[in-house]
């Protein structure tokens, strides 16, 4: 049902939802509590929030209106109304107000709303938010607000900047409210988006999923965005059934006059549609997709974890894999060593990169398979910044397996994404702690880690819940590498990996878990931290 009059409240979160999401606005009004997943990305904002107004202040603000009377630097804890003409009211939450010169109903000093920024770059949603804030706080302190202050990073690399408020922001938000509030008024909610990648990052993805995998909505398709969608749909193919029945010559001669590009991937487009549709992966290329394993003694399984708005690469972990006495690859992970090598900021990247070649030096010959470009990108740039020889660079380059590209390049998956989750999970892997991804590990490592110093470090459990997701990261990367092995019995004859043997051993770090040692070569104890 429609919203009454007085139900016509329009607050600074729902206005957030709705820059980013329009369906996830409704969503946060009108869904189902019981169908919102916990994401790590709200509190990372948070957190990323909390470090930026600290570094910014450098003591507690104050609270409430009695601290605004007073004239305190800094103000937190404001509730900001406004009653609109047509039965809106607004209200917002500022995170910080900070004081300005100015003359406001409490003397000679005023406020302006701080925000912090994440990205690196100021978005519309940045823009809006802070319009909004300085509309009602204008009115709150009986003095205009000129400007918004916008704060991103902390410590000596801290950016502060004045974003003016001008009148053709106010006219954005001016033209964005009412239809935000005629969509919350709205008994269905608004369309799925058409480019549904980051919908990774919202807590109402579940459902949405659900909804998108029903209706066999195109961005289910790999390959497809939300641009791609539109020209799809003006070509009459609404749904996934469609495309996969499209002829692929007719979709490229069709598409054409949009561009040479989509002409080329018509029909990887429409051949990715009818696996999806019938569940069963066709091979693309006879050659073998991994045949740089076939005289290797052993391979190092790679994964990192990282915190890309710091760039900081914080774990490198390692998964040991050795051939069996018969001169087959193992199917299961179950012996295999685990090597992790924390990089502290406090060690510098210079012992860093020592420890990470001493164990490179300790496999010679050793083929490095990992997922995706993140770690042969990361782990070359670090070798040229400490100095290595060209063709030491290229050695190592040489030495680094991507199975991404392997898989894309040799087969079409039965999986709307072609990620490590997506396609492990298919082939039956199973991580061994349920919902986490990248963003709670970053948080875990956050909270780990504190203030950088020993006495300001957090709970050991959160360390050791990283090095699980990573060693399990690792055994997903070993499930495909293994899957793509036994489609080419010429390379290893390997029987083939049932459900089960995918699974990572148990939750718990056991005999098999320990840290790459000291620079020195000496290994950790199979319970001690890992190496750092």
């Amino acid at each position: 049902m429609p919203c009454a009059v007085e139900e016509q409240v329009v607050t600074d979160r729902l206005l957030r939802s709705w820059l980013r999401c329009r369906r996830r606005a409704w969503l946060d009004r009108h869904g189902d509590p019981s169908q919102r997943l916990w994401s790590a990305h709200r509190t990372l904002q948070l957190d990323d929030q909390q470090r930026c107004f600290v570094g910014l202040l450098g003591k507690i603000p104050g609270q409430g209106e009695a601290a605004c009377a007073a004239g305190d630097a800094a103000v937190v804890g404001l509730r900001l109304v406004e009653q609109v003409p047509g039965g809106l009211r607004l209200e917002g939450h500022p995170p910080l107000l900070v004081r300005t010169a100015g003359s406001s109903r409490w003397g000679s000093h005023a406020y302006q709303p701080a925000l912090a920024r994440q990205g690196r770059r100021l978005t519309r949603e940045h823009r809006l938010m802070l319009t909004l804030w300085g509309r009602l706080l204008a009115g709150f302190q009986g003095a205009p607000v000129s400007h918004g202050l916008v704060v991103a990073g902390h410590g000596r690399h801290q950016e502060r900047e004045q974003l003016p408020l001008t009148a053709a922001l106010n006219r954005q938000l001016d033209d964005a409210l009412p239809r935000l509030a005629a969509e919350l008024a709205s008994a269905q909610p608004p369309p799925l988006v058409n480019d549904r990648r980051k919908c990774v990052l919202c807590s109402w993805r579940g459902a949405c999923d659900r909804e998108a995998a029903a209706e066999g909505h195109l961005s289910e398709v790999s390959g497809i965005g939300g641009k791609r969608r539109e020209l799809l749909i003006e070509l009459g193919l609404q749904r996934l059934s469609d495309l996969a029945g499209a002829e692929p010559e007719q979709l490229a001669d069709a598409l054409e006059v949009h561009g040479e590009q989509h002409r080329e991937i018509a029909a990887q487009l429409v051949a990715q549609a009818r696996v999806q549709q019938q569940g069963t992966p066709v091979r693309l290329e006879a050659s073998p997709a991994l045949a740089d394993l076939e005289r290797a003694p052993g391979l190092l399984l790679y994964d990192i974890e990282s915190d890309p708005d710091a760039r900081d690469d914080f774990l490198h972990g390692f998964l040991r894999i050795k051939r069996q006495a018969d001169g087959s690859w193992p199917t299961t992970t179950e012996g295999s060593q685990y090597l992790p090598v924390l990089g502290l900021h406090e060690h510098g990247e210079a012992r860093l990169w020592q420890r990470l070649r001493l164990l490179l030096d300790r496999h010679p010959g050793w083929p490095l398979l990992h997922y995706g470009e993140t770690e042969s990108v990361s782990l070359c740039r670090l070798a040229q910044r400490q100095g290595e020889a060209e063709r030491e660079v290229q050695a190592l380059r040489g030495r680094m397996i991507d199975l991404h590209k392997r898989v894309r390049r040799h087969w079409l998956m039965p999986v709307s994404s072609y990620g490590l989750k997506a396609v492990a999970s298919w082939l039956g892997f199973r991580w061994g702690q349920k919902g986490v991804d990248g963003a709670r590990c970053l948080l875990w490592w956050r909270q780990w880690r504190g203030d950088g110093s020993d006495a300001g470090r957090g709970s050991r459990h959160n360390l050791l819940r990283i090095l699980r997701y990573n060693r399990d990261d690792c055994r997903a990367t070993w499930a495909v590498a293994t899957w793509l092995l036994t489609q080419d019995p010429a390379v290893a004859a390997l029987p083939a990996p049932t459900g089960g043997a995918l699974n990572p051993a148990g939750s718990e770090i056991s005999s098999d878990f320990s840290g790459d040692g000291s620079p020195d070569g000496s290994p950790t104890s199979s319970r001690s931290a890992p190496s750092a």
